[in-house]
């Protein structure tokens, strides 16, 4: 048995969402500040500029997070490396070489706490099963996961154009029932939800985050010619056709 005392209670600290096993907590205030650093502290305070932290309750659901991101466990909580076996461990080291990501993902199961670091990025909480159970994250998004989703790497279907755009030819994507937590440079309030029913979406530059697996993501000139693409001034750009739900961050990056 345990007892929490001045965490979640604490009037500095505002619990900003929960879903699943998962809560998000901010810290309204840098209390922890010298007389130097005080002013810098409290307009980054009036500007939203706020650490914030994901609580995993384990009796919930086991979890599996980003390598290093773990900062305190309390109670009846084992950590494993979520490999389970030379096979699995193959194919997880080429999955993280391809994605960017990191290859191995430790998983926390029991029925204890998990608390991860501190950070000023954005935690937000999203359900697979509102992306049909397939959802693909652009790269470095990832903090942490339901155990139960499986973790895939899914790759574009043009290479080419993507080498030459300067993005990445693989993604992650996570497959089947249960809660995920992006850390992003944007907050909810800014974020476009777009669903396209049979139709195209144009970004120049990889703003969308998030994207429906069932939608085919390709990097393309901005127009039908080189001459074309050269007079618009875009060049490349990222291309989500079909039908799906995309997640797009307009004013970061």
């Amino acid at each position: 048995m345990y007892q929490i005392k001045n965490f979640t209670t604490n009037d500095d600290i505002k619990v900003l969402d929960e879903k699943g096993c998962f809560q998000v907590i901010e810290y309204q205030r840098d209390l922890s500040v010298t007389p130097d650093s005080a002013a810098t502290a409290y307009f980054s305070a009036q500007m939203n500029v706020r650490r914030r932290q994901l609580v995993c309750d384990l009796s919930k659901a086991p979890v599996t997070i980003q390598a290093g991101a773990m900062q305190w466990m309390l109670g009846n909580v084992n950590a494993t490396t979520g490999i389970k076996g030379v096979g699995d461990m193959a194919t997880k080291l080429l999955r993280g070489k391809a994605s960017g990501e990191s290859a191995i993902k430790p998983e926390y199961t029991g029925d204890g706490l998990l608390v991860l670091e501190p950070t000023f990025k954005h935690l937000l909480l999203l359900d697979a099963e509102d992306w049909g159970g397939n959802v693909v994250l652009d790269d470095g998004l990832f903090l942490a996961c339901d155990s139960r989703l499986t973790h895939k790497t899914v790759m574009r279907n043009n290479l080419s154009s993507a080498v030459a755009g300067g993005e990445g030819l693989f993604n992650l994507s996570l497959n089947g029932r249960g809660v995920f937590c992006l850390e992003a440079d944007c907050p909810w309030e800014e974020l476009i939800e777009i669903e396209l029913k049979d139709d195209v979406l144009k970004v120049d530059g990889n703003f969308v985050i998030a994207w429906s697996g069932s939608l085919n993501f390709t990097v393309e000139r901005s127009g039908k010619s080189l001459i074309g693409s050269a007079a618009s001034g875009e060049g490349l750009v990222n291309v989500y056709r079909g039908t799906g739900r995309l997640l797009m961050m307009p004013t970061a990056r």
